[in-house]
């Protein structure tokens, strides 16, 4: 399968129709994608954030390939290799069952199992992988989908981080302290929430190679001196800010196809 595409960052319409469909509040919101992928659904080369689970591809093929391919099936957790090195564990899986590979990982800024595709909304988890390259919007849709699905919207609402934690993330989700990360990133995103342009520019800046730092929607200082890096390429004024001439030429650089269909 293709994995890479535009990697279309969160609009402002994929975050109200995620706050509509859970009836919860832009800092629940934000706090789950946080905790969940560092609050980014993709990968530098553009293709989705994913975790590969050899239990769990182990489970769906019966352990036949668990013989010296422990790190991708065995019938414990681990062997995590994060990031980009988790697609070469998914590709080696892929080589001997290509649906239970698909089904073997968490996809997106949700980090929605493969295997859920069906409450996610999508009949086939090949549908599901196609959406994940899609963007961010359609990662949150399957985050919803799946929240709604298994009767977590309400604890999410009323902020019930542990019975949320427990369902979302698993049993162990005492382990990493799940749910205190989710309570800590909920206060923090009560007092500010990310800048949606800061953070599509800083997403562009990331694919491009500039090096922005963390995809957050807060303009640190990496950020202004990926921007600046930026701008002394493009021939504009090396400001360090996101004005609007650097956000047109930036956003046309990075997401070429998108600026072309809007056209």
């Amino acid at each position: 399968m293709k994995f890479e595409g535009q990697g279309r960052p969160l609009s402002h319409d994929g975050v109200t129709r995620v706050c509509d469909t859970l009836d919860c509040d832009r800092p629940t919101v934000w706090a789950v994608l946080s905790v969940e992928t560092s609050g980014f659904g993709f990968l530098q080369d553009r293709r989705p954030q994913i975790l590969f689970e050899r239990h769990i591809f182990h489970g769906l093929t019966g352990g036949r390939f668990d013989r010296g391919h422990e790190d991708i099936s065995h019938p414990t957790r681990g062997g995590y290799l994060f990031g980009v090195r988790e697609y070469a564990r998914l590709e080696r899986a892929i080589g001997f069952d290509e649906e239970a590979a698909l089904n073997s990982a968490s996809w997106g800024a949700g980090q929605v199992m493969g295997f859920n595709h069906a409450v996610a909304g999508f009949a086939t988890v090949k549908a599901l992988v196609d959406a994940m390259v899609r963007g961010e919007d359609a990662q949150l849709v399957a985050m919803a989908n799946f929240i709604n699905a298994n009767n977590l919207a309400r604890p999410l609402r009323n902020q019930n981080w542990t019975t949320f934690a427990r369902g979302y993330n698993g049993p162990a989700f005492a382990e990493n302290q799940y749910d205190e990360k989710l309570k800590d990133a909920h206060a923090k995103y009560q007092g500010a929430l990310p800048d949606l342009a800061t953070r599509t520019a800083q997403a562009g800046l990331l694919y491009l190679g500039l090096a922005p730092g963390r995809v957050d929607g807060v303009a640190g200082k990496r950020t202004r001196s990926a921007l600046i890096t930026f701008q002394a390429g493009a021939g504009l004024p090396q400001t360090g800010q996101l004005d609007s001439t650097t956000e047109a030429t930036l956003l046309a650089a990075a997401f070429p196809d998108q600026v072309a269909n809007q056209a």
